[in-house]
């Protein structure tokens, strides 16, 4: 009897923890939100970032902050995201750079499929291969001569070694058999400025951050990653239209937290997110941005970044590329 009692008292017990943590879930939030974009002020992440995180408040009924943590290619703001307490309150704005990181740095503090679970992708973007108006070429091929005919001089800029735009330079010197230079920058916005101001001559640059710039002639655009013309760049060949077919790459862009995170919360924030991207004024604005929004649900972009995290894999020992 004494047993049955005491079966009973732990029952009774266990269903009054589940009911009082379900109820904690059902208060979240209760306090402003941070996600930590890993990368500088100003560049596409930071842009896209914001963008959600303004309808996101909205929904969730809370402020949420962005705060920049910028440095060694998104691995120091992914650290502290990583390490952060896993209750909902603090997220990352990952990129594709995060699953490069994965095989081109030998060592990491964090692990990107395991350390986190993936809330949303929220859109994606082309690289944009562009060029100083000062580089006389107006081609991908005229490009290609003029970097065999001026070796290690000509130089390409990243927004931080590991990004797509490096690996897309590495895989453009692998396909042309030219020997451009590495230039990384702490994000997309200092590479740009730079290559505006006739410091580095080239860059494949995730198309939102040079769009601008391309549309009013300040930089040369010759051609954008994949299969088809980007619609705001209608003139401008795809890599399949030319010699350098296999340029594909492409950026994204999504929210993850910490991987403890219960699960009630990662399906209230999944939801918050997925509704924000389809909300029609941020599709506008990252429509105008260059960007493809998407806005998945989390087990769709879990799945996707375990296959991103092998294919991008793959292109780095194939390209050779390595954390300069």
């Amino acid at each position: 009897m004494n047993s049955f009692r005491f079966m009973c008292l732990r029952l009774c017990a266990g269903l009054m923890f589940a009911g009082a943590a379900s109820g904690a879930h059902a208060d979240y939030p209760e306090r402003p939100l941070r996600i930590v974009v890993p990368f500088a002020p100003g560049g596409a992440t930071d842009v896209i970032a914001r963008t959600v995180a303004q309808a996101m408040s909205v929904r969730l009924g809370q402020p949420v902050v962005v705060e920049n943590k910028a440095g060694a290619n998104g691995n120091i703001g992914a650290v502290t995201a990583a390490r952060a307490e896993p209750d909902g309150y603090t997220l990352l704005m990952a990129t594709s750079a995060h699953a490069i990181n994965a095989t081109l740095y030998p060592k990491l503090d964090y692990s990107l499929t395991g350390d986190f679970k993936a809330l949303s992708n929220l859109a994606s973007v082309p690289l944009l291969l562009v060029v100083n108006p000062q580089v006389p070429v107006t081609s991908v091929a005229g490009l290609a001569d003029y970097a065999r005919g001026n070796g290690t001089r000509v130089n390409y800029a990243s927004g931080g070694t590991g990004t797509a735009a490096h690996l897309a330079g590495a895989q453009f010197n692998q396909l042309a058999g030219t020997k451009m230079t590495h230039v990384p920058y702490k994000g997309g916005a200092q590479a740009l400025n730079d290559l505006l101001g006739g410091q580095v001559q080239i860059m494949f640059a995730n198309l939102p951050e040079v769009l601008s710039q391309a549309q009013a002639g300040r930089l040369k655009p010759l051609a954008v990653t994949g299969d088809k013309r980007h619609p705001a760049l209608p003139e401008v060949p795809a890599f399949s239209e030319t010699d350098f077919k296999q340029m594909s790459a492409r950026s994204w862009f999504g929210l993850f937290a910490p991987a403890a995170t219960p699960a009630p919360v990662i399906e209230k924030l999944s939801t918050a997110i997925t509704q924000s991207v389809a909300d029609a004024a941020v599709r506008d604005k990252l429509v105008g941005l260059g960007a493809d929004p998407i806005g998945d649900g989390h087990a769709a972009f879990q799945q996707y970044v375990n296959q991103d995290v092998s294919r991008w894999s793959a292109l780095v020992k194939q390209s050779g590329a390595t954390a300069d």
